[in-house]
């Protein structure tokens, strides 16, 4: 309870603005500041939209009409509205723009005034993202936070939300330790990002002179960040812009009292505000839903693989955690991995193994009302071509 309290003393009147409300993660923080703690002053959420009146309905439909907020809305009852209205407010910007694309001035200079703590999670987390997206979204955000943020009259702690896999394929325990650009993944060639960027409109530049039709360029994008990936070390696009962004913070942050945080493969809620909570297929939901489905009946793998899953309610309340022990001087590292394999390690043949009790005594029932009756475990071989730890390398056990 003490933890608790000294949580919420520590946040109330407090105005609090974060990026990439909308996401899996930046939903379940937003939850649990209004439920824990309905004294804050404000929380600012920007939301990706032209305009405010639109972000306000964004903001409704895509985060408090989730299913997620039912124990804060049966706290509240007829008061949710309300409550909701007084402490939030949606702001319409993007990331990728410069000054977040915050087109209201007088919003603008407020949140420059009032905001005490940045939490920045928004990223395009989409593996095989074309690579001029992912790097207006997930390197050049950073950069456009951190100019942000270095004019906040007062700020006490900036959040960045990031991967344990910007680490890359490294084997063996990987320290918490910042980014920086002269760390190669592997080859000799220094990884500039503004060359990169170039790169990109050059890329881009060329498809449009030779009248490449959109789904060409989608696909070429897609392509040209894999390999630009590829070049440097890094497994995919997503982890790789995620990596520059990080390096471009370090670079950047002067005084700034930031924090990074890298999870692992982020699942559902095992908590808080309830149990189960998940949105959209992430990482392993993907095996579960083709075998309660009973369209995979085998997977090729190695039973023994460490599959490094972390709860999302664990992960916010660390980010919470993390931003209090900095504040409060308790702390000050930069760096904090948030994985499981370490001191509870989670393997494939685990995964298999529950998936078959759970569901032989939980049936699953389609959208159609009919009972899927699970038979037999899923079966693990590793003698296909295709290996299942190919697909989970990017997830592979991870030591912080």
């Amino acid at each position: 309870m003490a933890e608790v309290e000294s949580f919420n003393d520590f946040i109330r009147g407090k105005t609090i603005f974060v990026t990439g409300a909308t996401g899996f993660v930046g939903k379940v923080f937003v939850e649990k500041i209004l439920r824990v703690q309905p004294e804050i002053k404000r929380l600012y959420l920007l939301i990706r939209a032209p305009n405010s009146d639109l972000a306000t309905q964004r903001l409704h439909n895509k985060v408090f009409g989730k299913e997620l907020f039912k124990v804060l809305k049966e706290k509240w009852g007829a008061d949710f509205r309300c409550f909701i209205s007084d402490k939030v407010v949606a702001v319409a910007g993007d990331v990728s723009l410069q000054n977040l694309g915050i087109k209201d001035k007088n919003m603008f200079n407020q949140m420059l005034k009032e905001l005490d703590i940045i939490v920045h999670t928004a990223a395009t987390t989409n593996f095989n993202e074309r690579y001029d997206v992912a790097m207006s979204t997930n390197t050049m955000g950073a950069f456009h936070i951190v100019s942000f943020a270095k004019n906040c009259h007062k700020i006490e702690i900036v959040l960045h939300l990031s991967t344990a896999y910007v680490c890359g394929e490294a084997e063996g325990v990987i320290l918490e330790k910042p980014l920086h650009g002269d760390q190669m993944k592997k080859g000799s060639a220094k990884l500039d990002i503004k060359l990169e960027k170039q790169l990109i409109e050059d890329k881009l530049t060329e498809l449009r002179m030779h009248e490449t039709n959109e789904e060409e360029i989608k696909s070429v994008m897609k392509s040209f960040g894999l390999a630009r990936a590829n070049v440097h070390g890094w497994p995919n696009t997503y982890v790789f812009t995620k990596a520059m962004g990080e390096m471009i913070l370090m670079k950047m942050k002067g005084t700034l009292p930031f924090i990074i945080i890298r999870p692992t493969m982020i699942i559902s809620t095992q908590f808080e505000p309830f149990p189960g909570w998940i949105e959209g297929f992430r990482t392993i939901d993907v095996i579960v839903f083709h075998y309660v489905n009973g369209t995979m009946k085998s997977l090729v793998g190695i039973g023994e693989t460490i599959l490094d899953v972390i709860p999302v309610d664990m992960v916010v309340n660390f980010m919470i955690a993390a931003s209090m022990a900095i504040s409060k001087g308790l702390s000050k590292n930069l760096v904090y991995h948030v994985g499981s394999s370490l001191r509870n390690p989670f393997t494939l043949n685990d995964l298999v193994d529950d998936m078959y009790y759970y569901f032989t005594k939980y049936p699953f029932v389609d959208e159609y009302g009919k009972t899927i009756v699970v038979t037999k475990k899923l079966t693990i071989s590793s003698h296909v071509v295709i290996k299942i730890e190919d697909f989970l390398k990017p997830f592979s056990m991870f030591k912080g």
